[in-house]
């Protein structure tokens, strides 16, 4: 699918971003809950998902943003992508989500997951990443270091539920706006 065939509109929802220690956004993350059982009906929503991040990422460097990374997370694998403002890489890492968010869930895969509870999963990964809260060497670190990802998560957050917009990140509908720094 081409990013031509998503007609964007700002602001857009984003489940998740991280921010460095700056407050640039250096990854946009897409978390999906896929129902279907079919290996081909899986991936129709795998590729729509990532061409939806390719469309944003566009759309934000249209406006000079440049968001250097993109995630795609479900429940069985974490794909990260690298975007230079016109290109979006093959997968640069992918990880095995259960092998990620069990170090932080022990019960993950045993139970009924919802998009937010792994995105929250996610985020609290990130932030072992960065602050290693829960432990000194964080799961996949290593990767996330080897493809120039870990140095940018340094000193950073994550955000939520955010909507994408403009020159700026709107979130919760709060008046606190973070400029974008092309």
């Amino acid at each position: 699918m081409d990013t031509d065939t998503w007609e964007l509109q700002f602001p857009v929802d984003a489940d998740v971003i991280a921010l460095d220690k700056d407050d640039r956004i250096v990854v946009l993350i897409e978390v999906k809950i896929i129902q279907a059982q079919e290996a081909d009906a899986k991936q129709k929503i795998v590729d729509r998902a990532i061409d939806w991040l390719k469309a944003v990422l566009a759309k934000l460097s249209e406006r000079n943003a440049i968001v250097p990374y993109a995630m795609f997370i479900d429940a069985e694998q974490i794909l990260i992508f690298k975007w230079d403002g016109v290109n979006l890489s093959e997968p640069v890492c992918t990880l095995n989500t259960g092998e990620i968010c069990r170090y932080y869930m022990p019960t993950f895969g045993s139970q009924w997951l919802s998009e937010r509870t792994l995105g929250g999963l996610i985020e609290s990964w990130l932030h072992d990443l960065d602050y290693n809260w829960k432990s000194e060497i964080p799961p996949a670190s290593e990767q996330i270091s080897a493809i120039g990802l870990l140095p940018l998560l340094a000193g950073g957050t994550t955000k939520s539920r955010v909507e994408l917009g403009g020159n700026y990140i709107y979130r919760d509908q709060l008046s606190d706006e973070y400029c974008y720094r092309a």
